[in-house]
């Protein structure tokens, strides 16, 4: 990769993040600390505003914007293979915002791209050996809550067909089982809990902050299930 192209790497990645440390722009691009401290300076020369905060990182500074960066075929390509896969592995929701991102990622493709983009799309399939339609249309509204660390309430569906409202502070989603799984502190049992995507039977967005403050990691969740070879875990 030659200067220029690091260059646009290191400002693509800042506007993507909050906050980016030297270490992690050295991994990501294969240099040294010291030339990454070279590259952000050649930044702030040409007239990119990235400032830096102690224990956090570098960052653009807000309010600063820059027209979109070009994509090539390969990573246009890329993006229109996990769009096909909205419908099997979201709901109506991912489906339709998913549908609106792709259109705007078009908008930066140079005119003979964006032709084989539409070529590509329409020479895509993703068959569903479940094509039994989503009952739910919940997950916009949980990856919401989960980026904004607020909880929400949920009225859920258990296996006894038992129905709780319950306030509830989402820490992440796994797929697995072949569907959604919302994983969250529960205020009514004073524990984690997975739920099931597709039985919660209503959702609300309460914009208030989580109450509480140490939650663990979603990978601290998953190494807790201590599941044997050929087990399946049961929540």
């Amino acid at each position: 990769m030659n200067r220029i192209d690091r260059l646009m790497g290191i400002v693509t990645t800042l506007q993507s993040r909050r906050y980016v440390t030297a270490e992690k722009l050295s991994a990501k691009f294969g240099i040294s600390i010291r030339t990454v401290y070279r590259d952000i300076r050649a930044l702030d020369e040409l007239g990119i505003p990235v400032s830096f905060e102690q224990a956090k990182g570098y960052f653009i500074v807000e309010g600063y914007f820059l027209p979109p960066v070009s994509f090539s075929q390969e990573e246009g390509n890329a993006l229109v293979l996990l769009a096909s896969l909205a419908d099997r592995f979201g709901d109506a929701s991912v489906a339709k915002h998913t549908a609106q991102a792709l259109e705007k990622i078009r908008a930066v493709l140079r005119s003979n791209e964006k032709e084989k983009s539409s070529h590509l799309a329409d020479r895509i399939r993703v068959l569903n050996p479940n094509p039994a339609p989503k009952t739910f249309d919940f997950l916009a509204d949980i990856q919401k809550a989960i980026a904004a660390t607020t909880t929400v309430i949920i009225e859920y569906m258990d296996a006894k067909q038992q129905k709780t409202v319950r306030e509830v502070e989402p820490i992440g989603m796994i797929y697995y089982t072949d569907q959604w799984h919302l994983i969250a502190w529960c205020w009514m049992r004073n524990d984690y809990r997975d739920f099931i995507v597709k039985q919660i039977a209503t959702i609300k967005l309460t914009g208030k902050p989580f109450r509480k403050a140490d939650h663990i990691s979603l990978d601290e969740h998953i190494s807790s299930w201590n599941l044997l070879p050929g087990k399946t875990a049961v929540f």
